[in-house]
């Protein structure tokens, strides 16, 4: 390994561990969703890289925990752990479709015509289809999507969901 490698792959596993530990319970309690989330997702993927380091480093003392009972008993409870989460997919043939029900509810809107999400913000398709136009989006015609009209508009679909339902 090269030096600055060896000199580096525990501190950076101790930095991005400890931006995913602050991240992920921000996330766990709702606070700060909006800066954390992407945060917590690349920086955790990022983390991998060190941690490699890290082992590849420590390989000998590492591997000497194989040796043991706490390891496997270990890696059964984070298993277990895991399965907790995993296994209502399993079990349930995956019905679920593993989304969240916010993402699946912003889905539909997404994929629901003018007409369709406009008595859902207090609108008639004519009076949202004005409002989507005075914020620069392109609306032919009430039977658009509004994600389409936000691809026809080259802007984000989160945009045209946020304009129809700011007051």
């Amino acid at each position: 390994m090269p030096p600055i490698l060896h000199r580096y792959a525990t501190p950076l596993t101790t930095g991005l561990f400890l931006v995913s530990l602050v991240s992920g319970v921000a996330l766990f309690f709702h606070f700060g969703s909006a800066f954390f989330h992407g945060m917590h997702e690349w920086l955790s993927m990022v983390l991998i890289v060190p941690f490699a380091l890290h082992i590849w480093r420590n390989w000998r003392a590492f591997a000497s925990y194989f040796k043991r009972p706490p390891m496997a008993v270990g890696l059964a409870v984070s298993t277990v752990a895991a399965l907790v989460f995993v296994w209502p997919q399993i079990a349930g043939g995956g019905g679920g479709g593993g989304m969240p029900p916010q993402r699946a509810a912003i889905q539909a809107i997404q994929n629901g015509t003018v007409a369709q999400v406009a008595p859902l913000f207090g609108h008639t398709p004519e009076s949202l289809s004005e409002k989507l136009k005075a914020g620069g989006f392109t609306v032919a015609s009430p039977d658009d999507t509004l994600g389409a009209i936000a691809s026809t508009s080259k802007r984000n679909a989160m945009e045209a969901i946020a304009l129809a339902a700011a007051k």
